[in-house]
C-alpha cells in the first residue's frame, strides 16, 4: 500500500476465483486453459518450455501460489512481496484480478521470455495472434481512418463540426476496445468493427458521458493528456487515431501513452507494439492511412507523443496503490483516458460493489480528471440505475461479460494533491 487517499466509500470483498458461477471461475476453467493451448500451437518451443507449460495449465486448477523463481525478471523482488498474502493458497481460492496477472507472469516465466537481455529480441508468446488481428481488420482501418480523414476541420477551430469529430472518436475508441483476444484466444484477429454511426450501438452505451468529455475538451489548448492502453490491434489503432486528432487540432501539446512493459492479458499493447502498428499503417495502400502514420510518426520525434512504461502496469494492484512517482506524472495531466476492462477493475478495485455504487465517490483518489472507455468483460460495474440493471438481467444474462455494451464514464472533481 501506499500514503495516498483511498475511495471514500468502504471497499468490499474482493472477487475470488472459486465463486461458483462466476466469470472468474469460467476464465480459470476454460479461458486460460485455452490460452496455454494457443500459446503452443502458435510458437515453436522447445519441449521444455511445453512441459512447463502443460505444468502451469494443471496448476492453475489443483495448484498453488508459490514465490517466483529469478528468471531475469526485474519485476521478480515486487512480486515476491505480491504473492506473500496468497502464498501456498490455491489459485481457485485467491483474488481474480490477482490470480489473472499472477498467471500472465508465470506463463512469461514458463516460457523464458526474460532470459533474452535485449527487449527487441524477446518473444512475445502473443506475438502472432497480435500479427493477426491486424492482418485481419485491414479493411475495417481503411474505412474508418478514411472517415475520420474526410472531416475537413481546422486546428484552431472548436465548432460543432470539431465536437462532432472528437464524438465519432471517442465512441470508435470505445467499441475498439472489443477486440480482445484473451476473451477469444482461440478466434485471434476475427474482431469486425462496426459503425458507431448505428443507433443500436448508442443504445448499448449504459453510461454516456460523452457530452461531459467533449465539453472538456474543447476548453484546451495545447495541454498535457494522458492515455493509459489496453490492447494491440485495432483498439490501438484507434486509441492513435484519437491521439492524433488531439494533437492536430491543438487541444493537447502532449500527449503520453501508458503501455505494457511485458506481454500481458493476450494482446495488451507495449511499446514496441505501438512501433510495429506504425510501420503497419504506414505500409498500408491508401493515402490517407499512410498520411496518419507519417503524422504520428513525426509527432514521435518531436516529443509531442511519448510512449512510456512501467512494472506498474503489469502488477496485481489497484490504482489506489499506485506509487507515488506515477500518480505524480498523472496528476500532471489535464485529462486521463483509461481504456479498457482491466483498466476499470484496477480504477475502481475489481471488488463486490452494489452496481448502484457512485463512480464518483469510489475513484475520488485518483489524481486528476479521468474518463473511462470500457467495453464490458467482467462482472464489475458501478454508477448504474437499478431499473437499469432489472431490465439488462431480462434482456441478457451475460450483458456483464460479452462486450457486447460499453461506458463512457467521466469523472472531474479530481483529487489532485
Amino acid at each position: 500500500m501506499n500514503q495516498f487517499t483511498l475511495p471514500q466509500l468502504p471497499i468490499p470483498p474482493q472477487l475470488i476465483v472459486s465463486e461458483t458461477g462466476s466469470f472468474a471461475y469460467y476464465t480459470f476453467t476454460h479461458r486460460v486453459p485455452a490460452i496455454i493451448e494457443q500459446v503452443i500451437a502458435e510458437n515453436n518451443y522447445p519441449i521444455s518450455v511445453v512441459s512447463q507449460l502443460k505444468t502451469l495449465a494443471q496448476d492453475v486448477l489443483q495448484g498453488s501460489i508459490y514465490p517466483l523463481e529469478n528468471d531475469g525478471g526485474e519485476d521478480i523482488a515486487p512480486w515476491n512481496k505480491y504473492i506473500i498474502p496468497y502464498q501456498n493458497r490455491l489459485w481457485l481460492d485467491t483474488p481474480f484480478y490477482f490470480a489473472e496477472t499472477y498467471f500472465y507472469r508465470r506463463l512469461l516465466a514458463a516460457t523464458q521470455y526474460f532470459t533474452v537481455q535485449l527487449s527487441e529480441q524477446k518473444q512475445d508468446p502473443f506475438a502472432l495472434q497480435k500479427q493477426m488481428s491486424l492482418m485481419q481488420v485491414r479493411e475495417s482501418v481503411r474505412v474508418q481512418v478514411r472517415q475520420y480523414q474526410d472531416f475537413n476541420y481546422s486546428a484552431h477551430r472548436r465548432d460543432d463540426l470539431w465536437k462532432q469529430i472528437l464524438r465519432y472518436l471517442l465512441y470508435l475508441n470505445l467499441w475498439g476496445n472489443r477486440a480482445d483476444l484473451s476473451l477469444n484466444p482461440t478466434k485471434a484477429g476475427e474482431f469486425k468493427h462496426q459503425s458507431i454511426n448505428n443507433h443500436n450501438q448508442q443504445e448499448l452505451v449504459l453510461i454516456d458521458d460523452t457530452s461531459l468529455v467533449v465539453n472538456k475538451i474543447s476548453g484546451f489548448q495545447n495541454t498535457r493528456i494522458d492515455l493509459i492502453a489496453d490492447n494491440a490491434g485495432f483498439e490501438l489503432i484507434t486509441d492513435l487515431m484519437l491521439v492524433d486528432f488531439l494533437l492536430t487540432s491543438e487541444a493537447a501539446g502532449k500527449i503520453h501513452l501508458h503501455l505494457k512493459t511485458h506481454p500481458t492479458f493476450v494482446s495488451d499493447a507495449m511499446i514496441k507494439d505501438v512501433h510495429a502498428t506504425l510501420k503497419f499503417l504506414a505500409q498500408e495502400s491508401g493515402k490517407d492511412v499512410s498520411e496518419l502514420a507519417i503524422r504520428l510518426q513525426n509527432y514521435l520525434a518531436s516529443g509531442q507523443l511519448q510512449l512510456r512504461d512501467h512494472l506498474f502496469w503489469n502488477a496485481p494492484l489497484f490504482f489506489w496503490e499506485m506509487p507515488s512517482e506515477l500518480r505524480q506524472e498523472l496528476a500532471q495531466s489535464s485529462l486521463v483516458v483509461i481504456k479498457g476492462d482491466a483498466n476499470y477493475r484496477r480504477l475502481i478495485g475489481d471488488c463486490h460493489w452494489s452496481k448502484t455504487s457512485s463512480f464518483e465517490q469510489i475513484t475520488s483518489y485518483f489524481p486528476t480528471a479521468c474518463v473511462v472507455l470500457r467495453t464490458l468483460k467482467s462482472e464489475v460495474i458501478v454508477g448504474l440505475e437499478l431499473n437499469q440493471i432489472e431490465q439488462l438481467n431480462q434482456k441478457d444474462t451475460r450483458w456483464l461479460t460479452n462486450g457486447s455494451r460499453g461506458i463512457i464514464h467521466f469523472a472531474e472533481f479530481a483529487g489532485a494533491d
